[in-house]
């Protein structure tokens, strides 16, 4: 199940002519892979840089360039076009672009088209830094905030000229996210989101520890899905590879006692908890000072009980709405309604763990959800971001 805000939903890409055009392929493929339905406008210049071709064949839609193409209904393509969109982005924009859209000049397919446009739009604007920084530039982008363009800014870098600096366009991953995130409802403005993610790591001697596979994938979709929905979100993550969600505050942590100490920092600010991380329950007694070297047959290795974050997180919360997982390999149910009481949680997400599409390190979960008024709800399998989604609009339902 695909459950990107992107799905089924219009939209329009346009290209200009800058060395970063060649970036907009991957932004195209991004949002045809979440179900987006692509049209692309380039201008005559982006032509230069990436053939009309690519994106035709990558979007599965004929390509408009010119207003004037003899072909099917390009004298009003703009239009219908406009009409149709759920939303517009920009990327790469140049300065040309730019002071054509701040001053309604309309002399080409693209600048034609967005005098149509009453969708929302998300400029990106690409270029030498010396030009990005021109005071006139930075009227234009001042002025397409005034009339309502969502505007992305550049990042700082190594240009294509040589010139390091403000200029380069965004990876497309960051193009995306942003779009989907203007495109979403903003039903948990206001709130903060507290979330877990990760493993926690226990050391033995220092380089060994007792730990578990989770990714944090579940976690971090969580928490990105949060932040496209309006919510500040604060994510408190074990050690994992992933890249930190876009406008999201994160605190990286390795042990459990870190994690206790990060959570219940934030928890009396929070509206909504939820406790994705895989907690270790036992920790050594003892932590040797140097690498344990090989010697005797077996080893015998002394364990003491963690801090219980969540069940702690239920004792201390107020208004607070927390959601907590279970990951198991058999008698989910039983487990799962048990930590539901006994941890004072609002709802809990549970799944088996070992099944080929479910559990760790995967893209997709099998869900079922129990909710402290003794309902329950069973997810068809999905991906994590779709399983995210769908667990924040239970959450929203019960918050109100």
């Amino acid at each position: 199940m695909n459950r990107s805000v992107l799905d089924k939903k219009n939209i329009v890409l346009g290209v200009c002519g800058g060395i970063a055009a060649y970036k907009s392929v991957e932004v195209l493929r991004r949002m045809v892979k979440l179900g987006a339905r692509v049209r692309v406008i380039m201008t005559r210049s982006a032509a230069r840089f990436v053939g009309p071709m690519t994106f035709e064949v990558l979007s599965g839609n004929q390509v408009c360039v010119d207003l004037f193409d003899e072909k099917d209904d390009a004298a009003i393509r703009h239009i219908v076009w406009a009409e149709d969109a759920h939303g517009v982005v920009i990327a790469p924009a140049t300065a040309n672009m730019v002071a054509k859209l701040a001053h309604g000049i309309a002399d080409d397919a693209l600048s034609t088209f967005m005098l149509a446009v009453t969708c929302p739009v998300m400029i990106c604007p690409s270029m030498n830094s010396n030009m990005f920084e021109h005071p006139a530039h930075r009227r234009n982008l001042d002025q397409l905030q005034t009339d309502g363009c969502h505007l992305l800014a550049p990042g700082e870098g190594e240009l294509a000229c040589g010139v390091t600096g403000p200029g380069r366009l965004p990876e497309p991953v960051e193009i995306v996210d942003r779009l989907a995130s203007l495109l979403t409802r903003k039903d948990l403005a206001g709130k903060q989101v507290l979330v877990t993610a990760g493993p926690t790591r226990e050391a033995i001697d220092p380089v060994r520890f007792i730990s578990n596979p989770s990714s944090g994938k579940m976690g971090y979709a969580i928490a990105r899905a949060a932040e496209n929905r309006g919510a500040r979100v604060v994510l408190v993550s074990g050690p994992v590879s992933l890249a930190p969600p876009l406008n999201v505050e994160r605190t990286c942590v390795s042990t459990v006692d870190q994690m206790a100490e990060a959570v219940f920092a934030h928890l009396e600010q929070s509206h909504v908890v939820v406790k994705v991380a895989a907690v270790s329950d036992y920790r050594p007694v003892k932590t040797a000072t140097h690498k344990i070297k090989k010697g005797e047959d077996s080893v015998q290795l002394s364990l003491e009980r963690t801090t219980d974050i969540l069940k702690e997180v239920g004792k201390r919360k107020g208004n607070q709405f927390v959601v907590g997982f279970a990951a198991e390999t058999r008698d989910m149910e039983a487990y799962a309604r048990k930590k539901l009481k006994e941890k004072h949680l609002d709802m809990i997400a549970a799944n088996l763990i070992g099944p080929p599409d479910s559990g760790f390190a995967v893209d997709t979960n099998r869900m079922t959800l129990f909710f402290a008024d003794g309902s329950q709800e069973s997810l068809d399998v999905m991906d994590k971001q779709a399983v995210a989604h769908l667990i924040l609009d239970r959450i929203v339902d019960r918050l109100k």
